[in-house]
């Protein structure tokens, strides 16, 4: 896990911005943003400006602002924010777009028909082999079809758009005739351009979250799990996350007593991480985030892999900026259980001493409840 870069500094910054904004965010994400900026301005003792628009304070030498991006954010847009290294944002900067997204957890097809985009760097795949599940990146309906005839022979494969989150907009398929109308729904134009990833499907999955969130002069990292919950067409979604914090990084974490399970997604994690620092050096973030996998293959195995990154305001997001909170409030703390809750539909309640996210009808997903808070902390 990589330190501060040399220009980095603890000082609190003079702002907390929540920018840049995502195009087309649903009501419910422009809530959370929002509310990730603010519990993070509270953190840093600093104010908030809730709307801000960039004028010609964002460059270096000027009042030092703190991004809090609700993406991941390419070097030149950070270069154009004045945003220089991890101390400066609230998430994370890639060298290319696509580093970004699923696709870079898959190696791409030998002789495959359409070559991956400029930057993608090989030897990554084999970085990652063995803290993945078996899969393949793909940028053609050719390579598609392919990559899911080699992983069909041991099993049913998942089909997973690469910017799709909360598990939405995935495919399961069975047998090559699955594979083949999985492949003609969708976009082939848009996975040409951003990848596709299919991969080995499990059975009663455990979802497990590790991350590190760091602010200038403060860091906690964290294990967990992920529930799941339906939404209002009666899909399973992401329905929250219960994590426990620590004082310091992923190597502290680490080195911590967890169950078996718990240790074996802290250390896929881990490998994941090094494996993108050592590929892509021009990568860095403050805002950390795996979600590890672990569920039965077809052949009755169980499997751990590594599903995602994200390096991006997300959904344990509140979670982290709470326990953050409770670290920075009583300098003694060394262990913090935070939890994140999403629900739809009427009657769903959250802990009393919850903080309320965003309780309304929300345009594209209908009635949605979120909140978070620290559930409990203690001293050792």
């Amino acid at each position: 896990m990589s330190k501060l870069k040399a220009n980095g500094s603890a000082a609190p910054p003079a702002l907390v911005v929540p920018y840049p904004r995502r195009l087309g965010a649903s009501a419910h994400d422009i809530a959370s943003h929002r509310a990730l900026a603010g519990k993070l301005a509270t953190v840093l003792g600093c104010p908030c400006v809730l709307d801000y628009e960039p004028g010609g304070d964002a460059r270096p030498g000027r009042e030092r602002i703190y991004y809090v991006p609700a993406m991941t954010l390419g070097a030149p847009a950070a270069e154009r924010l004045g945003i220089g290294n991890e101390a400066d944002l609230y998430g994370g900067v890639v060298p290319y777009e696509f580093v970004a997204t699923k696709a870079i957890s898959h190696p791409v097809l030998e002789r495959a028909h359409a070559a991956p985009p400029p930057g993608w760097q090989a030897r990554l795949g084999e970085r990652l082999r063995g803290c993945v599940l078996q899969g393949y990146t793909v940028f053609s309906c050719q390579d598609a079809l392919r990559a899911g005839a080699l992983l069909l022979r041991d099993g049913p494969v998942r089909i997973k758009p690469v910017h799709a989150t909360a598990g939405r907009g995935q495919l399961t398929a069975h047998d090559e005739a699955d594979l083949r109308a999985a492949v003609r729904s969708l976009d082939e134009s848009e996975f040409a351009q951003c990848g596709l990833v299919l991969e080995e499907h499990l059975e009663d999955v455990d979802t497990y979250s590790v991350g590190v969130a760091r602010l200038p002069g403060l860091c906690a990292s964290y294990v967990g799990t992920q529930r799941l919950t339906r939404d209002n067409q009666g899909a399973a979604v992401y329905g929250g996350s219960d994590m426990i914090f620590v004082r310091g990084d992923l190597d502290v974490l680490a080195a911590r007593h967890w169950p078996a399970a718990l240790r074996h997604a802290i250390g896929l994690a881990m490998q994941y991480d090094r494996a993108i620092e050592l590929s892509y050096p021009g990568f860095y973030a403050s805002r950390r985030n795996y979600d590890v996998a672990g569920g039965r293959n077809a052949q009755g195995q169980y499997r751990y892999g590594v599903l995602e990154q994200s390096w991006r305001a997300g959904g344990a997001s509140m979670g982290e900026a709470c326990a953050l909170e409770a670290f920075a409030a009583d300098a003694g703390l060394t262990r913090v259980r935070a939890r994140t809750t999403e629900s739809y539909g009427e009657g769903n309640g959250e802990p009393a001493d919850a903080l309320l996210i965003y309780d309304d009808d929300d345009p594209f997903v209908g009635r949605i409840r979120k909140s978070a808070g620290v559930v409990r902390h203690g001293h050792e």
